[in-house]
């Protein structure tokens, strides 16, 4: 007997995992898309502003105008700016869909070898469930429904944990990049008070720190929004997450375009730190559904507890 309990637990547990993981690949599907639309949009503009380079660096009618009126360098210098931040944002977003469907298809692999748990699943629970009407045990009934249900506050919990651990990894890295950021403002003060070369490759490598992070901030935001998808959450919080992952998009636009201003970097200070708000109060909400679903469960074990304490054999 406790060897049939023991299975139809199992059973439910791939059942509910099936559940999660299918909605996790609707979810990353998506993502998938959204970014293979980007990728293919960055790869034009990189190849824009490539062909503009180019054009300059050859012997173009444009390039003979520039150096006629003594601009050459100037506009070289800028286009190539421009060509750098193209293919900083193509490598980003071509970095993120294969982190994406390195995750999708982890996802389709499990979801095969959970193939056609349900059915088993439900066929086995309808002939416990008969077996129990025939023993006209209520008792027995009572006990299936009150596990039924721990079963699925468990399962909520743990994914209301995963989704807060990925929340959690997410704020950790907006917070690294601005400390960086913050650095590079301190470095950038002191090249506009007249701190010489030392400030200026100083910020400039600040700058090149936090390039690299907010990729990292990108991936991790990304993961929490997947995260989510696994919980039964208000719909504007999911919108709020959304907002998240078009934060690289500002960065990368003035960062390298345009490398010296310091409006640029208290501007996106400024980003990361609404992020960060925005990041908490999904924290916050996620951590009043883990104590309301912990307080729920306690009473269904205490049931399930007075059950099988009042239940004579």
């Amino acid at each position: 007997m406790n060897g049939n309990r023991e299975a139809l637990k199992n059973l439910q547990q791939q059942t509910l995992e099936k559940r999660r993981l299918d909605a996790r690949l609707r979810e990353l599907y998506a993502q998938r898309e959204t970014l293979k639309n980007q990728t293919e949009e960055l790869e034009q503009a990189r190849q824009k502003e490539q062909a503009d380079v180019d054009r300059l660096e050859g012997r173009s009618l444009a390039a003979f105008f520039y150096y006629t009126v003594g601009r050459l360098d100037e506009k070289l210098d800028k286009e190539r700016q421009e060509a750098y931040a193209a293919q900083v944002k193509y490598d980003a977003v071509a970095r993120e869909l294969a982190a994406v469907e390195e995750d999708a298809a982890r996802c389709e692999a499990r979801l095969t070898q959970l193939e056609g748990c349900e059915q088993i699943y439900e066929t086995a629970l309808a002939k416990k469930a008969a077996a129990l009407r025939e023993s006209g045990s209520a008792a027995a009934q009572g006990l299936l429904d009150a596990e039924a249900r721990i079963a699925g506050l468990e399962e909520q919990l743990r994914e209301i944990r995963e989704a807060a651990e990925a929340g959690e990894a997410a704020l950790d890295a907006a917070g690294q990049v601005l400390e960086t950021l913050d650095s590079a403002e301190g470095w950038s003060t002191w090249d506009i008070l007249g701190g010489g070369l030392l400030a200026d490759l100083a910020k400039y490598e600040e700058l090149d720190n936090a390039q690299e992070q907010v990729e990292q901030l990108q991936e991790k935001l990304r993961q929490f929004k997947t995260e989510l998808a696994d919980v039964t959450i208000e719909a504007e919080l999911q919108v709020s997450v959304d907002g998240f992952l078009r934060f690289a998009d500002f960065f990368f636009d003035g960062l390298f375009a345009d490398l010296a201003v310091m409006e640029h970097i208290n501007d996106s200070q400024e980003k990361i730190r609404s992020t960060q708000k925005e990041i908490q109060a999904v924290l916050e909400r996620l951590t009043a559904m883990r104590e309301e679903m912990s307080a729920a469960l306690d009473r269904e074990r205490e049931r399930t507890d007075r059950i099988t304490v009042d239940t004579p054999l």
